[in-house]
């Protein structure tokens, strides 16, 4: 879209700045003596341009907006690339963060069951003791 633009504009400067326009002036002595003096323009627009310099301003700026659009083209993929390596590293990021949570949550379940069972021993043996204090 860009180069079309570009190439548009270009092409229509060229074509605008290849309008050729001549003054002629003349004067005329009358037979009275005075002199009059006529000031002609006269404007060509394509007629006698040189094709050949239109047609290589054109390929130059067709060629140069062709490569500012490979520039964009491999900042794009460069930018990409990028993101695409970052979003991977921050997956293995939360990945392994997942993992540590993972055990540790195991771990406390772990000291939590020991701890459980450690207390339920000693209920148990507070209850033998009560047993055998009932019993004397």
């Amino acid at each position: 879209m860009k180069k079309n633009i570009l190439s548009t504009l270009v092409i229509a400067t060229v074509v605008v700045s290849c309008t050729k326009s001549t003054s002629k002036t003349e004067k005329v002595e009358n037979p009275d003596g005075t002199v009059t003096t006529t000031t002609t323009t006269v404007s060509e627009s394509g007629i006698g341009v040189d094709t050949a310099k239109i047609n290589q301003a054109k390929e130059d700026v067709k060629s140069k907006a062709d490569e500012a659009g490979n520039k964009i083209d491999a900042a794009a993929q460069n930018a990409k690339e990028k993101i695409d390596a970052t979003a991977d590293k921050t997956k293995q990021d939360l990945h392994q963060a997942a993992q540590d949570v993972k055990a540790e949550a195991n771990k406390v379940g772990k000291d939590v069951k020991d701890a459980a069972a450690k207390g339920a021993s000693k209920v148990e043996e507070g209850a033998k003791k009560l047993k055998e204090d009932l019993s004397k």
